[in-house]
């Protein structure tokens, strides 16, 4: 069996399964967050009754992340609705936007976008939370109602984005109904080259097999180059794996995957014991896939899809007006260092934002050097706009004073993972999806640039 056939197969009791057939799973991790969690409590509600209980209030982890740092009435009360279940269920992990378990939320538009609003519990974008406080665990089945939930792949574990019924089921039974997808294969060979990061890679991939070129499909990432991916470049790439169409994507664990697993665990109380999964020697693939690390370069997703790839080379006609670095797929401390690393010393020409994916994340720029300076500085002095609330922000568009939101027709770079028209705010808006690397050297030139021309040692 692949990896995800024997994920499957473990989840559902069974000794093997094959893809196609359908199987009722236990579910390891229920995620939810203020977009779809009211939603998903409110069909809880309905069909298991209002004094129902969730199957395992340890097992469901709650994280407002999408619409937080907004004037919106109605995404404020979102949080304040999740609040209200997490009391009446006893969910231990609930990671608030406030620390008072009886308070609400607003968000204080006076103290401005940039300086922090939020309490000690609140932990940031969801993907990127999971993965810090501990819930994403080799061998094990987590489900979400965020169509990135497949971010958690990276850490060998079935990982995949669910609807709000489906989310109800799982919170009253623990289960859910699931078609075995098929395994395509993804063999990636060598080491990425100066200037290429693995978003150019994921979006390489995108490009080779089309925006739905795996619907319904898993993912399954292997190869000699995976070990020099570290546990950021696997996110990223599994991440956009639904950006093809894909049901879930994932790799095989590692000394680096355990290593950071037991790590965040054992900081936050997450401990459970788990057993990996790999690949069998005679699994069957529907298709295989070879790349070449060395031969990506840095990759751009024009308009109006992730699949639309042209090399950044090839596109430095296109005039910018925004820059843009945070969400799941490029908003982590990695992201941000490669980012400084190109804008260090230097000016950008166009509005460039940055959104930290998490709390530890802010923490972790103030707190790192590069070249004697901390990365926060340094991207402050070339004139990001740094904000220190974490969150999806823009991403997803949001309420209009979503901090760095795309409120009228105009082009934007960003680190983010899909630019269908609208995504990021005003409909006439266009994204421009690149690498942090790529990003910044757009942001310096105020066009879209490729970031070879512009790294320093």
């Amino acid at each position: 069996m692949t990896l995800t056939e024997k994920l499957l197969a473990r989840a559902a009791g069974k000794k093997n399964v094959a893809s196609g057939e359908t199987v009722l799973v236990d579910v390891d991790v229920l995620m939810t967050h203020d977009v779809c969690g009211p939603g998903t409590i409110g069909v809880f509600k309905r069909e298991f009754g209002e004094t129902a209980r969730v199957w395992d209030p340890d097992r469901v982890v709650i994280i407002p992340d999408h619409y937080i740092f907004t004037t919106d009435q109605r995404s404020n009360r979102n949080v304040d609705i999740l609040r209200e279940f997490v009391r009446e269920q006893g969910i231990r992990h609930f990671y608030d936007v406030i620390d008072d378990p009886t308070g609400v939320w607003r968000f204080d538009p006076s103290r401005g976008p940039l300086a922090a609003q939020f309490g000690s519990r609140y932990a940031g974008v969801c993907h990127i939370a999971l993965a810090e406080k501990g819930h994403t665990r080799p061998g094990e089945v987590l489900v979400g109602t965020d169509s990135h939930t497949c971010t958690a792949g990276a850490f060998n574990a079935f990982a995949t984005g669910i609807g709000n019924t489906d989310a109800a089921f799982v919170l009253g039974t623990g289960k859910i109904l699931l078609r075995v997808p098929e395994t395509m294969r993804f063999m990636l060979d060598g080491a990425m080259g100066p200037g290429v990061m693995a978003k150019d890679v994921i979006l390489h991939i995108i490009g080779e097999i089309g925006f739905d070129g795996a619907t319904y499909r898993a993912m399954e990432f292997g190869g000699n180059g995976v070990s020099g991916l570290d546990i950021d470049d696997r996110m990223t790439i599994a991440n956009m794996g639904v950006e093809a169409g894909a049901k879930n994507a994932i790799f095989e664990a590692d000394a680096q995957t355990t290593a950071f697993v037991d790590a965040r665990m054992k900081e936050h109380g997450t401990t459970r014991p788990y057993e990996a999964v790999s690949p069998d020697a005679e699994a069957k693939y529907l298709s295989t896939l070879r790349v070449d690390l060395a031969e990506v370069e840095p990759t751009v997703a024009v308009p109006p899809d992730p699949s639309r790839r042209a090399a950044a080379r090839d596109l430095t006609d296109v005039k910018l007006d925004r820059a843009y670095i945070g969400s799941c797929t490029g908003g982590k401390a990695s992201d941000f260092l490669a980012f400084a690393s190109i804008v260090q010393g230097r000016q950008v020409k166009i509005d460039t934002f940055g959104v930290p994916a998490t709390p530890a994340i802010v923490a972790s720029l103030k707190e790192s050097l590069l070249n004697g300076k901390s990365v926060w500085d340094i991207l402050r002095d070339a004139g990001v706009r740094m904000t220190e609330n974490p969150g999806c922000a823009a991403c997803l568009g949001g309420p209009a004073d979503t901090f760095g939101r795309i409120n009228e027709p105009m082009k934007c770079i960003s680190t983010t993972n899909r630019n269908f028209p609208g995504r990021m705010g005003h409909p006439d808006g266009q994204v421009f999806l690149a690498s942090p690397y790529t990003v910044a050297a757009s942001a310096l030139a105020g066009h879209v640039a490729d970031p070879r021309d512009y790294l320093q040692s």
